[in-house]
Order: C-alpha cells, then sequence, then structure tokens
C-alpha cells in the first residue's frame, strides 16, 4: 500500500483517523544513524510505526526497531513529541491519518541486521550525509533536534 506525506497542503484530503506512533533514533558504535528507505514512498526515515492497544509507547518503538530492522533495542531518552496538524498521511486503501509521534532514542542489544517488507534499505548513516537524503520534512525535523543534542526535549 503507497502513501502520500503532505505537509501544510490546503489540498492535502481531509483526515479520518487519528493514529499514536513511535520513532526512534538507534545509532552504531560511530555515531552513524540506523536509517530505511521506505518501500511505500521511498522516503528515508526513522524505523517507527502505530502503537497497538497492548502497547506502551517505549513498547511500541522497541516492537517496530525489531520489526523493520531485526535489531532489539533498549530506549536510552527521548527526542521528543510531535504533533503537527499540519502532517497528513493518506494511503491508497483510503485511510488519512493525523499521527501523533514520540521519537525516542535507542541502543542496540542484540540481533541481526534484516530488511522487512516495509523497508527496501537500511544503512548506517553518517550525521553529514542526512542532508542528501530524500526525506520527509517531519522525519528529518526529529533527526535535527536529536543531532543539536538538546538537554530537553522538543514538545510540538
Amino acid at each position: 500500500m503507497a502513501r502520500t506525506e503532505h505537509y501544510d497542503d490546503p489540498t492535502a484530503p481531509k483526515p479520518n483517523s487519528m493514529v499514536v506512533a513511535a520513532s526512534a533514533v538507534v545509532t552504531d558504535d560511530h555515531g552513524h544513524i540506523l536509517l530505511q528507505r521506505r518501500r511505500d514512498n521511498d522516503l528515508w526515515a526513522l524505523p517507527g510505526g502505530g502503537m497497538d492497544l497492548t502497547d506502551s509507547l517505549p513498547g511500541t518503538a522497541v516492537r517496530e526497531v525489531k520489526e523493520e530492522t531485526g535489531f532489539d533495542v533498549e530506549i536510552t531518552g527521548l527526542v521528543g513529541t510531535y504533533t503537527d496538524p499540519k502532517h497528513i498521511i493518506a494511503y491508497t486503501d483510503g485511510e488519512v491519518r493525523r499521527q501523533f509521534n514520540v521519537c525516542f532514542t535507542a541502543r542496540i542489544t542484540s540481533g541481526q541486521l534484516a530488511i522487512s517488507d516495509e523497508s527496501t534499505e537500511l544503512p548506517f548513516v553518517p550525521p553529514e550525509e542526512i542532508d542528501q537524503l530524500p526525506m520527509h520534512h517531519t522525519q528529518r525535523l526529529r533527526l535535527q533536534h536529536f543531532l543539536e543534542h538538546r538537554e530537553k526535549p522538543y514538545l510540538g
């Protein structure tokens, strides 16, 4: 199923759902960031996804990283909350969502890198190369906040 991300677009369809989601900035020993190239829109993004009714937000991030990358991770911190109503995601099945995302930091505890059916590539990317990747504004904002080493999480 394909998706189209809109930001501050007056022609975007109106949302028909609200999804609580979590994502994680996972780094290796060199400070490179694990990114996935999404199969549904061909853009680069952090691993993450929607919360199940039986999940916590940190648990969602841990589960989604495992499902999308093969790695088991431990949550180590909070980058921020991202609730901008200008960000609309439209899916080809008719769902048009507003997303509430909480972005965490995480470290790998075990597992092996494995591409899921949701992505086509899973590299660890040096921070200085991130600007060169096609990525939605909202993903870039989370990475910018992480790379700023803020004392307090972003609340937006």
